[in-house]
């Protein structure tokens, strides 16, 4: 199989995997339903820095429990900001950025899998009546080919999406060809502090969970200096993985059963925090359209 047609059944798989969290209700757990139970998205999303004040207000049903990290934080957001999501699922970072950017800033959501969107836009209603904003968009498309203009964009988030795309340097190149001069990044992906066993990079169920389609730290940073970004800055938090444990996820316990003796998922999985910016005069990015 050559390389296109390997990316194109990727992409068809992590799209009917989010599909049907988006029909089924979704958990963290990927694809099977509910299976953390109904409190588990609020606790993770708690966990990894969200505050319960922030998630009280969210529309009902925008948290899906597939966050690794607050990329919402990170972004240090401002009123005004043009906020582009990467991969924003039912809403849930777009309608947290929303309420931060205010009624003079604007918050674009891209995912490619139609349930997604449809849901994060039966969302946005109850979000447009909760706060009196209308300042959120939701569009379809592969973060690969984003439906957004050149140089429009202040802030380019994403929670957990890049390490699924089959060709993650596109996509980077993407974030610098969207954003203005002078943008930031923030990122809060998967990310490997060393080589999974092959059998986990096999395995479906993982690559929709975000496991099996991650890079090394190192690579990350790599692409992301290549597409044209600077004062790129990493921090590695390999807790996150290990209290999947705590809820039992059945992804978890999937990585685990495939894992060499004595060693753990977070020996070799790090929720990345990435924060980067574009420079603020124009520079070549490997002639983007």
């Amino acid at each position: 199989m050559n390389n296109e047609l390997r990316a194109q059944e990727i992409r068809e798989q992590v799209r009917a995997g989010y599909g049907a969290i988006a029909r089924e209700g979704g958990s963290c757990c990927g694809p099977a339903a509910s299976c953390c139970g109904p409190a588990a998205p609020d606790k993770l999303a708690e966990r990894i820095g969200y505050s319960a004040d922030e998630l009280a207000v969210l529309p009902e049903g925008a948290n899906l429990g597939l966050s690794c990290g607050n990329p919402n934080a990170l972004a240090a957001l401002n009123p005004g900001e043009v906020v582009l999501d990467l991969g924003s699922g039912a809403g849930f970072d777009v309608f947290i950025a929303g309420r931060k950017v205010g009624p003079t800033g604007r918050v674009i959501g891209v995912d490619m899998t139609p349930e997604m969107i449809a849901r994060a836009r039966r969302n946005a209603a109850a979000y447009r009546q909760q706060t009196g904003l209308d300042n959120v968009e939701f569009r379809l498309g592969e973060i690969e080919h984003l439906p957004v203009a050149d140089n429009s964009v202040d802030v380019v988030i994403s929670n957990c999406v890049i390490n699924l795309s089959p060709d993650k340097p596109q996509v980077w190149r993407e974030i610098v060809r969207v954003l203005k001069p002078g943008g930031r990044v923030a990122v809060s992906d998967l990310a490997l502090l060393q080589p999974l066993p092959p059998a986990i990079v096999e395995s479906v169920q993982a690559l929709v969970g975000c496991i099996a389609g991650a890079v090394l730290v190192s690579e990350t940073e790599r692409m992301a200096r290549e597409a044209g970004l600077v004062d790129i800055r990493l921090h590695c938090r390999p807790d996150y993985v290990d209290s999947m444990g705590e809820w039992q996820d059945p992804l978890y316990r999937e990585i685990l059963a495939h894992l060499p003796p004595g060693t753990k998922p977070g020996d070799f999985i790090t929720s990345l925090e990435m924060t980067a910016r574009k420079p603020a005069a124009a520079r070549c990015c490997g002639g983007l359209a």
